[in-house]
């Protein structure tokens, strides 16, 4: 089967409320990440990369910046004649804005009926991963698989309706489980990119009416494993959900090692973004860098140390930023310094501040912010 015989649909504001702080004025795919990139763009990158060529997003609330960034699909050569980029209303017929995965589902449910795609891969945007879909979506065929679930070993992620995971030799997921409380530990876990037939989900979404059902995972993944295929795809390259603050600061700061940024950046499966072109970094006499990503049109008078600036930052002089993720237009003024914070869009702070936080509680400076 040809990837372009999947249809994609991304659900771009689950899980808003675990970084509330930047969420507050946008949505979760549309949160800035890695100096010049959104949430949204390593899924939606992901399936245009393995030739998906249409793509639902749904929407539900504070979605301009995300209509903003998305435009018309073009940077992820989604802008067509046929098929191409969809954004999906955030209202459930004659119900109102919708409440859960399902009733988003549901809403989208002309959208899925009216397409052609034989498969349908169902992704979040709280997902930082570079992944062939393309090998996703023969796994699921040559299991043979009435729905697979990618997943991964490591630390739980904090989230209420994470999936835990039990599966045999051969893959095949042998029990789920979803505890109504957040748990810590380690195992195997879904990380909610999730692939089935397009009529099955129809299905769902059907019985989902039907049955008033709230909760994909719980309504209907763990009361039916028993008479369904369904297997686990292990992901074995660099992965992270993003469940709280200190998780989008610890995944933004495993940039600077070579190995994860490799991963997350692959040339061969390039992550795109919406173009904004602007001249390169400057750096002035007496600045120092040292081991940050540094992106275009920023001003560096002062010194980085392990940071990722955004487009336009300007460092003056004397000022110092350490350990810290400082967003597009922001103004460190002279002799300031930033230890382990987290500066939000178009932020300014004034000559002679001192900022720090600590790497286990990194402080979070909203936008438009002065200090």
């Amino acid at each position: 089967m040809r990837a372009n015989n999947v249809l994609g649909i991304l659900f771009t504001d689950a899980y808003n409320d675990c970084i509330s702080d930047l969420t507050a004025l946008r949505t979760m795919g549309s949160v800035p990440f890695g100096g010049r990139y959104r949430f949204v763009d390593f899924t939606l990158s992901n399936m245009v990369n393995c030739g998906i060529a249409k793509v639902g997003v749904v929407t539900k609330s504070n979605y301009r910046s995300l209509m903003d960034h998305l435009g018309t699909g073009k940077p992820w050569d989604l802008s067509r004649k046929n098929k191409g980029l969809f954004l999906l209303p955030p209202f459930n017929r004659g119900m109102g804005m919708y409440k859960s995965r399902v009733d988003a589902l549901r809403s989208a449910a002309d959208f899925v009926r009216m397409s052609n795609e034989e498969l349908v891969i169902l992704s979040d945007a709280n997902i930082v991963l570079n992944m062939d879909y393309g090998k996703l979506v023969e796994y699921h065929i040559e299991k043979k698989a009435d729905i697979t679930i990618c997943c991964k070993e490591g630390k739980y992620p904090q989230l209420w309706d994470i999936m835990k995971l039990k599966t045999d030799d051969d893959g095949k997921i042998t029990k789920i489980t979803c505890s109504p409380s957040i748990e810590e530990g380690e195992g195997l876990f879904g990380v909610n990119i999730i692939v089935l037939r397009k009529a099955f989900l129809e299905r769902i979404i059907s019985e989902a009416a039907n049955e008033n059902y709230d909760s994909l995972e719980r309504d209907f993944l763990m009361k039916s494993l028993s008479k369904l295929n369904v297997y686990a795809y292990k992901i074995d390259t660099f992965c992270s959900v993003i469940d709280s603050m200190q998780t989008y600061y610890d995944t933004s700061m495993a940039l600077l090692n070579p190995e994860n940024r490799k991963q997350i950046f692959d040339r061969d499966n390039p992550v795109y973004t919406k173009v904004n072109d602007d001249m390169p970094a400057i750096y002035g006499i007496g600045s120092n860098a040292k081991n940050s990503f540094i992106a275009d049109g920023c001003k560096i008078e002062g010194e980085v140390e392990n940071s990722i600036l955004f487009r336009g930052v300007h460092i003056a002089k004397g000022a110092s930023v350490k350990n810290s993720i400082v967003m597009q237009s922001c103004y460190i003024g002279e002799d300031s310094k930033l230890n382990c914070v987290i500066m939000d869009k178009y932020g300014t702070i004034r000559p002679r501040k001192s900022i720090s936080g600590d790497t286990t509680y990194p402080i979070y400076i909203g936008k438009n912010i002065t200090i």
